[in-house]
């Protein structure tokens, strides 16, 4: 691995050589991963799978987006390329994940892999890229998953009764009109037994969750519904989610939960500022960007969410970097207005979300890449110790204990994964 201070001059920037070559059809990705360390993009069984590292950048503060965004354009710009398939997912390429605050202790990443596989309908590739020479072209073995194992998790520093001392907190400040909504998190955590392989719950995801972006990204690890930004060849497009319900227990409660969610005064209110704020932050980039005209309801294995899809096209050049940077953080993970939002966030959340809720997913040479809103995951450090996170927004008319439901069903897909 080479490391790079990102804010040396141009000289010192390494010149990195990649190469991507088509292949015959690799299968699944999930066991192609790195046992130790695994870096993953992938949904519906195609994406991106990432070994070892050939340069790892990272960066902190309030610019650690526009920093990356910088330094990036300079590594592109350094590296001699081989790419006959030139299509998403080929030749250089990041994995990236973002923390969630200006403020966090967390480190914010963008890790070059050193050997990158892709897998889309009809095509597979793998791409090596070095700091000079490249290796010679081997296809990863494949590594049987160790045993099974089982996580519990349990609260971490936000108790039930906490959790929910911060919802009505927070709906004091909206009734007095500092905000018009908030979003509050509360962590869970666990501890995995030695020589857990991560695999497991990384395969659990990826097969309950196929139309999430399932991550894994520096330890860190998830599966969101929810796109921050796409960025391919001059379109741009996101999904926006705010607003929730439980799925039904049968066919007809299930159909009542959608109804309920899709008519919820409540729930479209707290939508609409998510969409508005999106829509706000992309409009210098794309004017032309436009929302669905009505968000409809988007179903996954454990809930019903609100959801609208946006689209557009880019005027200014912008690359997916450029455009995390610009909407991060929206309203659906932090509140509206967003600085007041933080700012009670902070007062109410007593831990640092690290990279919960920031941006998580991958950027090319040219800029273009997926970027998710990193939801329904967790952080699993060196020693093993894992923390989930999930939260709920907040408005007016929220009740403390349905909050709390809220988040402990959003829990399911991290604690299922684990069990």
């Amino acid at each position: 691995m080479t490391a790079f201070a990102p804010f040396d001059d141009d000289s010192t920037v390494p010149s990195l050589t990649v190469e991507t070559t088509a292949t015959a059809d690799l299968g699944p990705l999930v066991p192609l991963l790195e046992a130790g360390h695994p870096l993953a993009w992938m949904r519906r069984g195609f994406g991106l799978v990432g070994h070892g590292e050939a340069l790892r950048l990272e960066f902190c503060g309030p610019d650690r987006m526009r920093d990356a965004a910088i330094v990036w354009q300079r590594i592109a710009t350094a590296a001699s390329v081989t790419d006959p398939l030139v299509r998403t997912g080929t030749g250089l390429l990041a994995f990236g994940s973002f923390a969630f605050s200006d403020s966090s202790a967390t480190t914010s990443v963008l890790i070059v892999p050193s050997v990158i596989i892709g897998r889309d309908k009809g095509q597979s590739w793998l791409t090596r890229i070095a700091v000079g020479e490249l290796e010679p072209l081997v296809v990863p073995p494949l590594e049987p998953y160790g045993p099974r194992y089982h996580v519990d998790l349990h609260p971490g520093t936000v108790p039930d009764a906490d959790y929910r001392h911060a919802v009505a907190a927070a709906v004091a400040r909206i009734r007095s009109h500092e905000v018009s909504k908030v979003v509050l998190a509360r962590d869970l955590v666990g501890q995995l037994p030695p020589g857990a392989d991560i695999r497991r719950m990384i395969d659990v995801l990826a097969l309950g969750y196929p139309d999430c972006w399932t991550f894994a990204v520096d330890g860190f690890i998830g599966s969101s519904p929810e796109t921050l930004v796409s960025v391919d060849d001059g379109s741009v497009t996101a999904r926006v989610l705010a607003g929730s319900a439980a799925r039904g227990t049968d066919a007809a409660t299930d159909e009542q939960a959608a109804t309920a969610l899709a008519t919820s005064t409540k729930d479209q209110d707290e939508h609409r500022y998510a969409v508005q704020n999106v829509l706000a932050s992309l409009r210098s980039h794309s004017p032309n960007v436009m929302a669905s005209e009505m968000p409809f309801t988007l179903k996954l294995p454990n809930v019903w969410h609100l959801a609208s899809d946006i689209e557009g096209d880019l005027i200014d050049g912008s690359t997916s970097l450029d455009l995390i940077d610009s909407l991060h953080p929206t309203a659906a993970v932090a509140g509206t207005p967003t600085s007041e939002a933080l700012r009670i966030i902070d007062e109410l959340e007593p831990f640092d979300r690290g990279r919960y809720a920031g941006p998580v997913g991958w950027v090319g040479a040219d800029g273009d890449g997926e970027w998710a809103v990193a939801l329904r995951s967790a952080q699993f450090d060196e020693n093993g110790r894992v923390t989930a996170y999930a939260g709920a927004g907040i408005v007016a008319e929220s009740v403390p204990e349905r909050e709390l439901l809220e988040t402990r069903m959003k829990f399911r897909p991290i604690a299922e994964a684990l069990d």
